[in-house]
């Protein structure tokens, strides 16, 4: 949308440019007339705006998602064992928003008349519905970190990238070309290989005997859960909020995020595990502060991760939301055997390192079709601008 409408103002400068000069020879001023510059400066200007927005996204991804992951094995490794509170925080940072939401909404209402805006039953029924499978997912992935070392939860995580393509071509048109393809069956065959592999399993940290399967099993899901999750953000945003803006984003993330921590802290109490928090702050290894202060920047982690996330699903796609989640793989084995002693066998190695390829060939499959939509538009500005011409001699 960017290049295209840099396009069309750099052909209404050309069509200004040559009425200048058309009204110079007829008042006999030599054609004097400077060419505009503002209007592609503007384009070009706003261009950097969006890849500024995607840039700060990406760093709220990787940096959020890296640390999140790594705090909350290290609440398990510490004592910490209620699975519904690790839910819980990934998240209630919900109230983190609310300065940005009220800001946002001021400069709304100082402006301009805002569009037309959904039913709010229906965007009701939107964020509930989200919010739901948010919460389920995040109680899967709480038990695949405590049932699986970090490395090896990462790496099965990145299988979300496949199933995300599968997503995203039925349900937001997204093509599946052959490098696509290429990608889905090796980010497949990554976690099949980790999950065969019952040596992959072994760690410094303090991992259940004999829950691997379920580990296994439970994160796998949990990954199809989380793309099926970023295909319905996308289709919201394309069909019922026809919006990209960051205050819309600002307030899906809100109201998903609340429901999920709603539901979280429904099953926080449905569960009975609120009845023993204050003895697993007790018998934290670390002390009791250490304890407050880990899940506290558990949930500050996953909620600019969160956010990250939501506005590079607007800006650009789910699928390449997926692939820029998935680019933690080779970092979060990295930071498990630094900070966790993880071991990273051959096998496990060798998985991390199709999963690296599958993830490259994504990569690269969305720049040919760039650099093919770049070329389109470029023949098709061409032939503008002829008409242009033509039309003002």
């Amino acid at each position: 949308m960017g290049e295209a409408g840099e396009i069309q103002l750099q052909i209404a400068g050309i069509r200004g440019q040559e009425g200048g000069d058309d009204h110079g020879r007829r008042t006999g001023n030599g054609g004097a007339c400077p060419p505009p510059t503002a209007a592609p400066r503007q384009a070009l200007s706003k261009r950097f705006a969006w890849w500024a927005v995607v840039l700060v996204n990406v760093v709220f991804v990787l940096a959020g998602q890296s640390v999140a992951t790594l705090l909350g094995r290290i609440y398990y490794d510490q004592g910490g064992k209620s699975l519904w509170m690790q839910t819980v925080v990934q998240s209630c940072g919900t109230p983190l928003a609310i300065p940005l939401l009220l800001y946002f909404r001021t400069r709304k209402s100082s402006s301009v008349a805002p569009a037309a805006r959904p039913q709010l039953a229906k965007l009701a029924a939107i964020y509930a519905g989200l919010g739901v499978l948010l919460a389920g997912d995040n109680l899967m992935y709480s038990y695949g970190l405590l049932y699986l070392p970090m490395s090896t939860y990462s790496i099965i995580g990145a299988s979300q990238v496949s199933f995300n393509a599968v997503f995203s071509y039925f349900l937001n048109k997204e093509k599946f070309r052959a490098l696509i393809l290429n990608s889905v069956v090796l980010l497949t065959f990554s976690a099949a290989l980790v999950g065969v592999s019952h040596g992959s399993d072994g760690s410094g940290s303090d991992i259940l005997k004999g829950k691997f399967p379920a580990g296994f099993a439970l994160t796998l899901s949990a990954s199809a859960l989380f793309s099926l999750i970023l295909s319905l953000m996308q289709l919201t945003f394309e069909e019922v909020l026809r919006s990209d803006a960051l205050p819309t984003v600002l307030e899906m993330q809100f109201w998903s995020n609340t429901a999920a921590a709603c539901v979280s802290v429904a099953g926080l109490f449905a569960s009975g595990e609120w009845r023993g928090v204050a003895g697993e702050m007790a018998a934290y290894r670390k002390g009791e502060v250490a304890y407050a202060m880990t899940l506290a920047w558990t949930a500050v982690s996953w909620q600019l991760c969160t956010m990250g996330l939501m506005g590079l699903v607007a800006a650009v796609s789910s699928l390449f939301t997926n692939v820029i989640s998935t680019v933690g793989t080779p970092l979060s084995p990295v930071i498990a055997v630094i900070f966790l002693g993880d071991r990273v066998d051959g096998v496990k190695l060798l998985a991390m390192l199709i999963g690296v390829w599958g993830l490259l060939s994504y990569v690269y499959q969305h720049y040919l079709d760039d650099r093919a939509k770049a070329k389109k538009m470029g023949e098709k500005s061409d032939e503008q601008l002829q008409a242009g011409i033509i039309s003002a001699e």
